[in-house]
């Protein structure tokens, strides 16, 4: 498992935060976090990450209610988000991915990844139990396969897993992104009716976010590539460029020094290859 640096609730003891009535974060300070609702009829857990943490997310349930988890959801394919479902099966829960996920952990079998038990397809599926619905939009391509996120409308609660990263640059060499497209996601999820929203990785000071965390990763993107585009149009030799360009407004983000060239030549290589207006007009 990829280490994520300055994420995470390392520095804290708790690892459960109540979002609202019935909803929750369990974030153990391994860098990734689930959300899990109880309702009236049982639970709803999302993000089992790898066996350790789904025992811990099954442990801090249980530590809540003693109603049982009849659901887990992923939120995309990626191993290091979509192992541990096995000890959710075990314990009697269906196990639920999209199709463009489904797939892919069809055909890259893990030993500590359980295919799902059922896969649903389009744009969005609406899971309602115990009172509580939960909806599960599919954001299309963006990062990994099948990347979904879900809404609870009652609450205006979001759960939003590697898309966003509230107040850190993109995790290195932005594996799996589809930059264009994810830019596209971002300004639909901004379109989606949520105030507060729990992310996969995020910093213990701040356990919970919002929507203006979405919309800072969109500007975060659209300003790299705006200064990559600045710096072209000032003669700065291509292969130079990823570690010529700063973004002063970012530089108190995590990983600022180190990902930002990162980060750059994958945006500025994309780009290239387009499409993309490299004679936008720039301020």
């Amino acid at each position: 498992m990829l280490a994520f640096p300055l994420i995470g609730n390392a520095s804290s003891d708790k690892k459960i935060w109540k979002a609202a009535e019935g909803v929750y974060k369990y974030s153990p300070g391994n860098g990734y976090s689930s959300m899990f609702v109880v309702t009236d009829d049982g639970v709803v857990a999302i993000e089992p990450v790898n066996i350790s943490h789904a025992k811990g997310l099954l442990s801090a349930i249980q530590s809540v209610t003693d109603k049982p988890v009849l659901y887990l959801l992923h939120s995309h394919n990626h191993w290091d988000h979509s192992k541990g479902g096995q000890v959710f099966r075990d314990a009697g829960a269906t196990i639920l991915a999209h199709a463009e996920a489904y797939k892919w952990m069809e055909a890259n079998p893990n030993p500590e990844l359980a295919l799902p038990d059922e896969s649903w397809t389009g744009k969005q599926k609406d899971l309602t139990l115990g009172g509580k619905t939960i909806e599960l939009h599919y954001v299309g391509m963006s990062h990994g396969l099948g990347m979904t996120v879900f809404i609870l409308p009652d609450e205006k609660i979001a759960y939003i897993a590697d898309i966003v990263t509230p107040n850190r640059v993109g995790f290195a060499i932005l594996p799996d992104f589809n930059i264009k497209e994810w830019i596209r996601a971002l300004t639909e999820v901004e379109e989606m009716d949520f105030n507060k929203a729990i992310f996969s990785h995020s910093h213990a000071k701040a356990p919970m976010g919002g929507k203006k965390d979405v919309t800072k990763t969109r500007e975060f993107i659209q300003d790299l590539q705006m200064a990559i585009v600045n710096e072209f149009k000032k003669g700065t030799p291509f292969g130079a460029i990823p570690n010529t360009v700063k973004l002063p407004k970012y530089k108190h983000w995590a990983m600022y020094e180190e990902w930002l060239p990162l980060n750059a030549w994958r945006v500025m290589l994309e780009m290239h290859m387009g499409p993309f207006p490299w004679h936008v007009s720039t301020p």
